[in-house]
């Protein structure tokens, strides 16, 4: 072979490594080599996630910074809306979404999912004063809000053609549509029902449960990753951690110090 022909082959073989692209590439093992995992979080659904003294907190921030120790990296959380997070995760500008998102057949189509991390039903909240609204059937012709593109926001809807139509507002954030709640603009909000639970206790002369409080069908809340051959890995990892902690307590104590009470969660992810 002439030097020129071997030259030519050398150079076609290095332009088809390029246009293969990196082997074996693993969401794993660049995590574990930066030694850090990036997560995108909303920090305003207390308990969840919240901003006290300027410190993040709350039960998703406990429940993975003990994932990352047994990962063995340090978890980095940005705080984003929740509209821009799965977009986001998808274009890889971080590695997971640690807002518990709930697990739907939609989403499963497109998004991995841990375990579940919390049960968390859909529920509404009205005004403290508001005593025209005790039950879910009452908002019917009435305003409520929930959070844009939410499951939340999804089930009110359909609980809307139930009772025969509801004025439906959906908001960026949690904290703008407790703010028309309270100010009159709205007459009920959708949300996390522990969520709801729990800024009720902290705050009831502003805001009031409805009884019953749930809507629709009962939804575990989870993590979410990509899903391609490069996270599998990551997420299985994810799992592990999750059912780790379930075993040794960790998950109950976490759950108890921020919902004051222990839900037992399934070992698989939820298909339905």
């Amino acid at each position: 072979m002439t030097f020129s022909k071997m030259l030519t082959s050398a150079l076609a073989g290095v332009a088809l490594l390029a246009l293969a692209g990196p082997a074996n590439a693993d969401q794993l093992a660049d995590i574990k080599a930066a030694g850090k995992i990036v997560t995108s979080v909303d920090m305003h659904f207390t308990p969840f996630g919240m901003v006290v003294d300027g410190k993040y907190e709350g039960l998703n921030k406990d429940l993975f910074d003990e994932v990352a120790k047994e990962l063995g990296v340090e978890p980095v959380y940005q705080d984003i809306p929740w509209p821009a997070q799965l977009p986001g995760m998808e274009v890889k500008k971080f590695d997971i979404v640690t807002t518990a998102a709930a697990i739907t057949p939609e989403r499963l189509e497109r998004y991995a999912f841990t375990l579940p991390v919390v049960y968390a039903p859909v529920g509404l909240i009205r005004a403290a004063g508001n005593n025209d609204i005790r039950k879910p059937e009452d908002i019917k012709g009435k305003v409520a809000g929930a959070i844009q593109g939410s499951t939340q926001a999804k089930k009110l809807r359909a609980f809307s053609d139930e009772i025969g139509g509801v004025d439906i507002r959906e908001y960026g954030t949690i904290d703008e549509a407790y703010a028309d709640l309270v100010a009159g603009r709205l007459d009920a909000v959708a949300g996390t029902l522990p969520i709801l639970a729990y800024l009720v206790t902290k705050r009831p002369e502003s805001f009031a449960l409805l009884e019953p409080a749930e809507i629709g069908d009962p939804d575990y809340l989870a993590w979410v990753g990509r899903k391609d051959e490069d996270s599998a890995s990551l997420m299985k990892a994810i799992d592990d951690a999750i059912l780790k902690m379930t075993d040794d307590g960790r998950m109950k104590a976490i759950q108890e110090k921020w919902l004051g009470t222990y839900t037992e969660l399934p070992r698989e992810v939820p298909t339905k």
